[in-house]
Parts: structure tokens; sequence; C-alpha cells
């Protein structure tokens, strides 16, 4: 999305007329859920996509019908023979499509939104597609997580958005997913998760790569000048390099951060995790061997960190899929985040090692 949004601010700045098409509404199986998007320019080029197929055809030409007349609408497309025989898409599924043309009065709205999602800062937009909801309809509202209006879109400006939605917004912190509230979709902006990853050397390096792309802050600490680098972790927000034990003692971990410990060494590692298992971190991963674990974890014990949170340590960490390459274990690691992340929890996952 991020990618996405800086494509529109530049379509906009440079006074290319777009229309901006967000899936609002699915019933049954459809190529893509709420919340998906599509650029789609005056000479029918498009960027993002909406699922392919007949439909984004048929989003497309639509879209450029509404630019040229300068409004916006809601079209709704039926999943049946008329939309995917050629390819294939006849699932029954109900789809609805916001198209909103874009405008100069529009920069506001997706400067603001941008960003937040440049910040990794949450919100939510509320965009309106039924005409019973008693609000504009195609109207656009930007909500913080308190729900205070951060920016408005089409005729939001002229009706104030209802403090009773406002009410039974979700919380972001819940992770939740599109829904509707009345006849508007919410459109969730997840906040952007830390990672501290303890160890730039290659699963360090693996993991933050892929990491970065699932939506993680990356934060990268070594002892190694050279191993925390930019050339070496361009997409890390923070590098950090000095003394394992300094660093990670001076380091504010906050109940949204996810820590891995994945050093070049066992009294590394184990220094580590003295300085992060009893810190409040939504999730602690180790790395390594389960004797190797159950080492650490006894040393730990005898220096004063209390057992119940060494029983919160993810170790071994990472989903089980037969991991043997460095990318393979990056892959195990990161979906055992993914999960832990939006589930809250590892389905399946074997128990952590007792310590």
């Amino acid at each position: 999305m991020r990618e996405l949004l800086r494509e529109l601010l530049a379509a906009l700045a440079a006074g290319r007329r777009a229309a901006w098409c967000r899936l609002v509404e699915t019933r049954g199986s459809t190529p893509q859920k709420a919340g998906a998007a599509m650029l789609v320019y005056e000479d029918g080029s498009q960027a993002g996509t909406l699922g392919g197929g007949c439909v984004e055809a048929e989003v497309k030409r639509r879209a450029l019908g509404l630019v040229a007349e300068g409004r916006a609408e809601v079209c709704t497309f039926q999943l049946d023979s008329d939309y995917g025989w050629d390819d294939g898409l006849i699932c029954g599924g109900r789809m609805k499509i916001l198209v909103q043309p874009l405008s100069g009065g529009a920069e506001h709205y997706f400067r603001v939104l941008a960003g937040r999602a440049e910040r990794g800062e949450g919100c939510t937009e509320a965009l309106v597609y039924d005409a019973g909801s008693g609000l504009p309809l195609a109207a656009s509202y930007l909500l913080d997580e308190n729900g205070q209006v951060l920016a408005t879109l089409g005729d939001g400006e002229k009706v104030p958005w209802p403090a009773d939605l406002s009410r039974e917004l979700k919380p972001l912190s819940g992770r939740p997913r599109p829904y509707v509230l009345r006849g508007v979709a919410m459109l969730p902006l997840l906040p952007r998760c830390r990672l501290v990853i303890v160890g730039g050397g290659h699963v360090g390096k693996a993991v933050a790569d892929l990491a970065a792309e699932l939506e993680f802050n990356v934060w990268v600490v070594d002892d190694r000048p050279q191993f925390v680098d930019e050339a070496r972790f361009p997409q890390a927000q923070r590098r950090i390099s000095g003394p394992i034990d300094q660093v990670l003692r001076e380091l504010e971990i906050t109940p949204q951060t996810y820590c891995l410990i994945v050093t070049r060494g066992h009294n590394h590692d184990q220094e580590a995790l003295l300085h992060l298992a009893d810190r409040g971190a939504a999730y602690v991963g180790l790395i390594g061997s389960r004797r190797k674990i159950k080492l650490i974890f006894q040393n730990l014990l005898a220096a004063g960190v209390p057992r119940e949170a060494l029983k919160k340590v993810y170790a071994p960490l990472g989903i089980d899929i037969g991991s043997q390459t460095v990318p393979e274990i990056a892959v195990s690691i990161c979906a055992e985040l993914i999960a832990h992340r939006n589930l809250g929890h590892v389905p399946g996952r074997p128990p952590p090692i007792e310590p």
C-alpha cells in the first residue's frame, strides 16, 4: 500500500487524471478481499490490482468513464457468467468497488494517509458505500485510533463523522481485518510492529530483508559496525552498533516490540536474552539447538531471570518447515512472526522448551 500511495501522490503532483478504486465489500468467494486497491490512469494503464480478470477490465472501463464525468460511484459485480467466464472466475461471489476520480482537492487526504503509512502509524479509512448509512455516498473519512477525523474526501466535509460510529471502531491494537459499520466500509491501516534483530549475520540479514516487506519496522543490533551498515540493511529503520549488553539495556522495548536473537555465538545469545527476556516485549525468539537453549536457560535462571519470563521465549524459533538453507530459515521465522502478530499465538507450534 505504501508504494501505491506514493504513486498516487506523484500522479496528483503531476496533474495526471486517474481514479482510485477500492474494494469495499465482498461476499462469498472473490479473487481479492476488502481493502484491495487499484489506480487507473486516463490512458488505461494501472497500478495495483483488484484481482485481475474480466472484473478488473470492467472496473477500468467504468473508472475511465467516471474520470471523464468527474464523479464517484459504487460499482457492484457478481462473479458469474457475466464476469469471469474467460478467466475461470465463476465463483459466485460479489464485489463492491468504490471508484473515486482524483482531483487537486484529494491531495490533503492522501498525504495524511500516506504519511501515516510511511511512519507505521495506524488509522482507519471509513468509506461510505451504502446510501442508507445517512452519510454522503462515496465520501471517505480518515480516522485516528481514537475515532477523530484526520482528513476527509468527497462530501465528507459537508456531513460530520458521527461520534457514535467512532465508539464502535475496532481498536487497532487487536489488528482487525476490514469490517462494515452501518453501510460504511472500515478499512484499517494497521500500525507496524517493531522488530529488533540482535545479530547482523546471515540469518539476521535474510530475516530483515523479508520482514521489511512484511510491514515490520526493522531495527538491527550488532557489536560489529560492518554488520549493521546501510549497505547491508538498506530497509532497516535503525542500525545500532555497540556492546550488546549496553545497547539492549538502553533500548526501548514496548509491548508491541518483537525481538529475535540470532547472534554469532552462544555467549552473545545468552547476553541478549538476559536483557530481553523480562522486558515486556510482545515476542522474544531465540535461535539454536535444544541443548544450547537448555544451557542458556539454566544459566539465566541462576542469574535471577524469572522462570515465567523464560517460559514465554520462543525457542527454538521458527515454524518447522524442514528448513535447511538460510532463506528457508528466514521464511520459517517470518511465518512465526506473522502468525503471532496477526493471531496472538502460533497455531500448531510445539510448546517452547521448559526452562
